[in-house]
């Protein structure tokens, strides 16, 4: 429809063109000199006016005495001396003006009317039959939305970029586990000779950014067959059973192209758990789900068709996916440790010029909790930054800058704060840093600072001293101490509260919260009250059920109470009994806006 548009557009601007054309070419347009009557001329001739006659078919070309010119015009068939003498011109007049006789010529003018005429039946005929061809090819083309838009990446092409195994660093037990995926593709009847199967699908499982799109390219290069991507949103379309057609399709594509590797990501789009809903269990999405399942049964033993598919919501998926013959292989992948982060940062400043005093492993130590594209998006700032300030090199500085760019957000240097608000930055952050330096189970101080960055006004940077798993109960009450730091800070030092604790506050007490409801950290003993549903990956967590009564519930707000004053406690104590270096590490800090790790710890007497 989109075409016929487009061809109809073009004949009305061609029409226009011829439009314009003729009103240029009009012979009215393009005379110039005045046009006279056959009477005005016999008036003129009489007169002794005229002194030469050009004659040319029917036009007159007349040359006046004062050598002005003018044009007139002849009946067709009529002779000029015979048409003048009709008009009572006397012979003697007529003697003193000169006539020429000229052949006529055949000029544009003359073959423009009859193309007038057969141009646009030339043009109707043309967009006629440009709208039959579009018909005819239309035919095989009506339903082409129902075939696979699946992007097809073959390994074996020139243009493909090569990604291997070597360029995903930080999953090695993933990487083990797919290592027989690839064999068998490359050597599938070593496996076939054993009575083995491989397994149809697998699952990737892992939190966004942590490489699974990048470790399903790395199996397509390393086994060299042709990659079948696809989102599972790409599946759905506006009309019934369009997504069921194209499910059909892609892996009938996949069968014929064999051995070969169809990867769906974010499956959880058409894979959540069926059920009975505001459709029924005939929706769209559910069509499509059923055809996958369906598809993944028809697999046969010798049929080398593998399917991965990745996801960060595996709570969501339907258990028919999950069931062994068809997504039997789930493989997770964690955020990179310090070592995998470090391998990650090497592969990402290959190709970026490092000055050598560049220490990788310290920029790996201060960013736990990074993904892999978190920390191909810091190499990335990085560079940026030592453009815009024009080096040849990127230092180690710039990446340190870097990280707090990505965790907070970028300098608000526009943002200037009042000398008193300063004054009451600078006393919250160094409250927060006092008591994280001396409380043994809380985090290692790297930065403080009381520049804006994003929605803080200042921040306190610090960073666990070792990776962890698991939370022990001191390291929570550790982490609420320090959180109400800032707060407590501002009571001694100002007898005031500002608004700048309010996250804190709140970050405080959905911890103390979480270690009544969900740890059983509290005197109500180890019990979970209420039910929740958790996106572990995402740290999104949200109370759906009230499994508890009134009197729980009053007990549980105690116990929150009762952790954040037994924190605030600690703090308060922490601060009175450091007061002076409190005082000294905030007065500092509004001089220099910003204290790094080592003099931070050279003020307090950690570090000589």
């Amino acid at each position: 429809m989109s075409k016929i548009l487009k061809n109809f557009g073009i004949v009305i601007l061609v029409f226009i063109a011829i439009s314009a054309v003729f009103a240029l070419l009009n012979p009215q347009a393009l005379q110039k000199t005045p046009e006279l009557a056959l009477s005005v001329l016999v008036q003129k001739i009489n007169e002794g006016q005229v002194t030469k006659i050009d004659v040319s078919g029917t036009a007159l070309n007349i040359v006046f005495k004062d050598d002005t010119k003018a044009i007139s015009r002849k009946e067709i068939g009529s002779s000029l001396d015979q048409i003048l003498k009709n008009y009572n011109v006397s012979q003697e007049n007529l003697n003193q003006v000169e006539v020429t006789v000229k052949p006529e010529k055949s000029g544009f003018l003359d073959w423009l009317i009859p193309l007038s005429f057969i141009l646009p039946l030339v043009i109707f005929g043309i967009f006629f039959w440009m709208i039959v061809r579009q018909g005819k090819g239309g035919a095989g083309q009506t339903f082409s939305f129902l075939k696979s838009p699946a992007k097809l990446f073959d390994s074996n092409s020139k243009t493909a970029e090569k990604i291997t195994f070597k360029d995903v660093a930080g999953l090695e037990e993933a990487k083990e586990e797919v290592a027989e995926i690839v064999e068998f593709l490359k050597v599938p009847q070593k496996f076939l000779d054993m009575g083995a199967k491989i397994p149809k699908g697998v699952l990737l499982i892992g939190p966004p950014g942590c490489g699974k799109t990048l470790l399903a390219r790395a199996i397509s290069n390393e086994a060299g067959v042709p990659f079948y991507s696809m989102s599972g949103s790409e599946f759905i379309e506006l009309f019934v059973g369009v997504g069921a057609s194209r499910a059909r399709s892609l892996f009938e594509t996949a069968k014929k192209n064999a051995p070969s590797i169809i990867f769906i990501d974010e499956i959880d789009s058409i894979g959540k758990v069926r059920g009975v809903g505001m459709g029924g269990g005939h929706d769209e999405r559910e069509q499509t789900l059923n055809q996958i399942l369906a598809e993944m049964d028809g697999f046969e033993k010798t049929t080398n068709v593998i399917i991965l598919a990745a996801t960060n919501r595996p709570e969501y998926l339907d258990p028919a996916l999950l069931r062994p013959g068809r997504f039997d292989r789930r493989i997770i992948l964690d955020e990179p440790d310090i070592k995998g982060r470090d391998e990650i940062l090497k592969i990402h400043s290959k190709e970026k010029p490092l000055s050598p005093t560049v220490v990788l492993r310290e920029v790996a130590e201060r960013t736990p909790g990074f993904s892999g594209a978190d920390l191909a998006n810091l190499m990335n700032e990085a560079a940026i930054l030592a453009t815009r300030r024009n080096q040849k090199q990127i230092n180690q500085i710039d990446i340190l800058e870097s990280i707090e760019k990505v965790l907070l957000g970028p300098e608000r240097k526009s943002h200037l704060l009042s000398q008193k608000e300063k004054k009451v930055c600078a006393f919250h952050e160094a409250g927060h840093a006092l008591v994280s330096a001396f409380l043994p189970e809380a985090e290692d101080v790297r930065k403080i600072s009381i520049v804006s960055r994003g929605m803080a006004a200042g921040y306190t940077l610090a960073l666990p001293k070792e990776e962890r798993r698991i939370r022990t109960k001191s390291e929570f009450q550790a982490e609420l101490a320090v959180l109400l730091a800032g707060y407590t800070a501002e009571q001694i030092q100002f007898n005031e509260i500002s608004t700048g604790a309010s996250n804190d506050l709140e970050k405080a007490s959905q911890l103390a919260r979480k270690m009544v409801t969900k740890y059983g950290m509290s005197k109500l003993g180890p019990i979970s009250f209420g039910k929740r549903e958790t996106l572990e990956f995402i740290g999104y967590e949200q109370e759906t059920e009230r499994n508890y009564s009134d009197k729980i519930a009053f007990s549980i707000d105690q116990e929150t109470e009762n952790f954040i004053k037994q924190a605030q406690e600690i703090a308060r104590k922490t601060l009175t009994a450091k007061k002076k270096l409190f005082e000294k590490v905030a007065n500092i800090l509004v001089a220099k806006e910003s204290i790094e790790k080592e003099e931070f710890e050279q003020l307090i007497g950690l570090k000589k």
